[in-house]
């Protein structure tokens, strides 16, 4: 079953290790997914970082969370949040507000617009996710899942 990734690459020399192979996958792997991911939202105008933060926002729920606590929240954090915030703001997807206890504290909002688009692509975003990941097996994923959060947690 392994091998694939060096003739989809079209590396003539072994890997160094089995690790390099496995990290090269993983790498490879969240590409091929996320393109396909980017295809789906793209047809509703929004990049999956812009889709991340609408579901962070969706959870949120009506109180909002700060452009910090979203950073800390995305699968990939941006940088540059604000300017994230301001352009989904111009498209009407979300709105910001200023506390009245606080002025410098300014919460993110999903707008109704914003929550319209992310629940719209629940259904295909769901099939996408089965089509790809179903695919393998509950038994499959669940040992992917485990791997994969072993993965993150601190060596030592």
């Amino acid at each position: 079953m392994s091998g694939k990734l060096a003739k989809e690459i079209r590396q003539a020399k072994p890997f160094q290790s089995r690790e390099e192979e496995a990290f090269l996958n993983l790498g490879r792997t969240w590409e091929f997914l996320q393109k396909r991911v980017a295809d789906l939202l793209k047809a509703h105008q929004l990049t999956p970082t812009q889709y991340n933060l609408l579901r962070i926002l969706r959870g949120a729920g009506s109180e909002g969370i700060t452009c910090s606590q979203a950073t800390e929240r995305m699968l990939t954090p941006d940088p540059d949040i604000t300017r994230l915030v301001d352009r989904m703001e111009t498209q009407g997807l979300i709105r910001r507000e200023r506390t009245p206890e606080d002025r410098r504290v300014v919460l993110v909002r999903i707008t109704d617009s914003g929550l319209d688009v992310t629940n719209r692509i629940d259904a295909p975003l769901h099939q996408l996710l089965q089509q790809s990941l179903g695919r393998i097996g509950r038994q499959r994923v669940a040992e992917l899942i485990d791997t994969l959060e072993a993965l993150r947690e601190p060596a030592g």
